[in-house]
């Protein structure tokens, strides 16, 4: 069963409707979906796919060799008939840009910080697009789950964007690429790579390939989205597999509340016959809890997070 596949262009034709009901059902019984025509040109996006690829190997790839989860899985390997299985690392190169860390940018790579700053201006406003159309199709004015992440004042939400790495891993069946867990955040805009697989998404009880579509943008909704649509969306659980083979590309953007904004059930969504089925709480509340248990079941999250 392959992951639904949406051409965004057509949000702007005459198949308009057909698709935004398309995209309310893939973020109803999904969670994720696949964009085609997005309008992040192709030029820019191979340019990604090029710098990322070059800083791995120049400025990643030494590191990764003396890293925890390598240290860990060679000390498994070197016990005798061993089936236990590394549970608290995920085999992962991973660092994070942001707006407020970029003198912490990778700096070796040719060309590295100039194609990432176009790209991720581009995929900010994508990221817009997206909630807007999530706006439509949940019944809710234009900008509100942009208002409702940046709370009183403007453009404070937060946006980052994690580049990742799976190296080949000798003993896939020993540690997880990264381990299953549902997005704390907003909306997520992950940038995939092509040829290698691995990312696996849960439905109905069975996880399923999220298949490699060239210079596709995979869109899935995290647990703030889940409570502002009061359930209707659902953040949905995922997960990376290691592989024996190839180095998997991740570059997966996060457009996520304030850590001062206060999130709850949009009020046009709640009837006299459906009330608020989540509590009303700050988001940095919530991300101090989900720190906590990221891998855990979800749920828990809701009642244990300090509610206002």
């Amino acid at each position: 069963m392959a992951i639904p596949v949406i051409d965004f262009s057509k949000t702007e034709g005459e198949e308009r409707s057909k698709t935004l009901a398309e995209i309310a059902h893939c973020c109803e019984e999904w969670g994720f979906f696949q964009l085609v025509n997005h309008g992040i040109s192709e030029e820019l996006l191979e340019r990604v796919k090029k710098v990322a690829s070059e800083c791995y190997k120049v400025e990643r790839e030494a590191g990764f060799e003396e890293s925890e989860p390598m240290k860990k899985l060679k000390e498994l390997m070197e016990k005798e008939s061993c089936d236990e299985r590394i549970e608290d690392v995920d085999w992962e190169d991973v660092f994070l840009l942001t707006d407020d860390n970029a003198d912490q940018w990778p700096s070796k790579t040719v060309g590295f910080r100039d194609t990432m700053t176009e790209y991720r201006s581009e995929l900010k406003k994508l990221a817009v697009r997206v909630m807007e159309t999530m706006d439509e199709t949940l019944g809710l004015p234009k900008g509100y789950i942009k208002k409702a992440f940046n709370g009183e004042e403007e453009d404070v939400a937060f946006f980052g964007t994690k580049v990742s790495h799976y190296p080949p891993c000798p003993e896939p069946e020993k540690v997880a690429g990264l381990r299953a867990h549902t997005d704390a955040g907003g909306v997520i805009l992950l940038f995939q790579d092509d040829e290698v697989e691995s990312l696996q998404i849960l439905k109905d009880g069975v996880w399923l390939d999220v298949q490699p579509l060239k210079n596709a943008i995979v869109i899935n909704t995290g647990d703030q989205v889940e409570v502002l649509s009061n359930g209707r969306y659902k953040s949905v659980w995922h997960r990376i597999l290691a592989m024996p083979h190839g180095n998997r590309r991740s570059i997966a953007s996060f457009y996520n509340p304030s850590i001062e904004a206060t999130i709850r059930p949009a009020p046009q969504l709640l009837t006299e016959g459906a009330g608020a089925k989540y509590p009303s709480f700050v988001f940095g509340d919530y991300m101090s809890v989900y720190a906590e248990q990221k891998f855990l079941p979800k749920e828990p999250r809701f009642t244990a997070v300090k509610t206002v």
